[in-house]
């Protein structure tokens, strides 16, 4: 079964966007490097970025959003982000009016219901959890297994919260991955579950 892990960007306070919705610098980092993330000749990194973020890319084989997220991205166009093969959107409600049922999106009810369906879809490759409120909720279902987060060095001071509406303390392993990219630091954690202990991931 595949490992979940709750990725991306965020500000050194811990923030994924401003109070609009907006990333501002948070993805500056994708565009400000010399190696081609990927086919589209926009994304470009670091070397360090490319080899540690492209590797965990080939690993996804489904990603977890939001029904806000998939709204404010006009659903990608149906065409899941990053190459990914699927995503499972998190919602109450269906899909938009008009919207092709052939596209690899997957609308579904609560989360426990969307890691089930993710990990259906993904087999033994990493399902990606976007980090904000569905990210937070699933957290705290105790479903994630890593945490891993693009450091931006920018602060700023409020917006939407990396872990989402999280209340409770949730212990992490110290990071066992801490690699330096231009204008981003990558950081990886493995989530402690008691005595079940730590878990490999991502």
């Amino acid at each position: 079964m595949g490992k979940v892990v709750m990725y991306g960007s965020v500000s050194v306070d811990g923030f994924v966007a401003d109070e609009h919705d907006q990333p501002g610098p948070l993805f500056d980092w994708l565009t400000g490097g010399d190696v081609p993330l990927d086919e589209s000749g926009v994304v470009k990194v670091s070397q360090p970025s490319y080899d540690y973020t492209r590797a965990y890319w080939d690993g996804i084989g489904a990603t977890i959003a939001g029904r806000h997220v998939f709204d404010l991205t006009g659903g990608w166009d149906g065409k899941p982000p990053g190459g990914v093969d699927h995503v499972v959107v998190v919602t109450h409600r269906p899909p938009p009016e008009g919207w092709d049922p052939g596209a690899p999106f997957h609308f579904v009810d609560g989360v426990e219901a969307a890691v089930a369906k993710a990990r259906e879809l993904a087999g033994d490759r990493v399902v990606e959890v976007a980090a904000g409120d569905v990210g937070g909720q699933v957290l705290a279902a105790g479903l994630v297994d890593a945490v891993r987060m693009d450091v931006v060095p920018v602060v700023f001071g409020s917006g939407k919260r990396y872990f989402g509406s999280v209340d409770a303390q949730h212990l992490l392993a110290d990071p066992d991955a801490v690699i330096q990219g231009d204008r981003v630091l990558h950081l990886r954690y493995q989530v402690r579950r008691g005595d079940r202990g730590q878990r490999n991931a991502g």
